[in-house]
């Protein structure tokens, strides 16, 4: 095997023009989404989603897209994780998503607040029930003792609920981020991409403007 620096690919599947570009960015989301889920791509719905502390220390990891619509881009956690708890500082985030066999990568930056518990309870409730125990069992980014502690811990909540309804912690539920600025990605030629940057404006239109790659 060659130098990490010579491992590259070069894109030639598609282009974006905005002449074929939707005005709206959630629609035009809704269209590469849809292409994406064609396309049978493993976790179409995995996205990075990075966040910020209050003076600037980053992070990032992957979590699951669970929905999305007008309002913006929904993703369920545990509040008190790290990620909860750097979002409770600086309530902002970046989403990224890439669909490699579309050689396509969406950019969402937004701002991020919690869901109403009404649809925390209707998501919670429809995981499987091993998930549900996980999110009562584990206490997500603390230090424990060992992976025995908290297996044994799951242990004994599946017996607990074994006849009964496993209720949504009080600490899990989801968040919405609500798009300022969707940036459309699509991989060219000699490195010649197309990027195309949604920006919402005051009246709730969507501005589109061209990036150079």
């Amino acid at each position: 095997m060659g130098s990490i620096a010579d491992i590259r690919k070069d894109y030639k599947l598609k282009e974006l023009q905005e002449a074929d570009a939707h005005e709206n960015a959630i629609a035009q989301f809704d269209l590469w989404w849809k292409e994406a889920l064609n396309s049978e791509i493993d976790e179409v719905n995995a996205m990075t989603l990075a966040t910020a502390s209050a003076n600037g220390v980053p992070a990032a990891r992957i979590v699951l897209l669970k929905g999305f619509d007008a309002r913006g881009f929904r993703f369920f956690s545990n509040y008190n994780s790290f990620k909860g708890m750097q979002l409770e500082e600086n309530p902002r985030a970046c989403l990224v998503l890439f669909w490699k066999v579309l050689e396509r990568q969406v950019r969402i930056t937004g701002l991020v607040e919690k869901l109403g518990e009404k649809e925390s309870d209707e998501y919670f409730q429809s995981r499987p029930a091993g998930s549900r125990i996980g999110a009562l069992a584990s206490p997500q980014s603390e230090v424990i003792e060992s992976s025995e502690w908290l297996i044994n811990r799951a242990a004994k909540l599946k017996e607990k609920y074994a006849h009964a309804e496993i209720p949504r912690p009080p600490y899990w539920g989801g968040y919405l981020v609500k798009p300022v600025s969707i940036e459309f990605w699509q991989g060219r030629p000699n490195r010649l991409h197309d990027r195309l940057l949604y920006t919402l404006g005051e009246d709730g239109k969507w501005g589109i403007e061209r990036l150079a790659p």
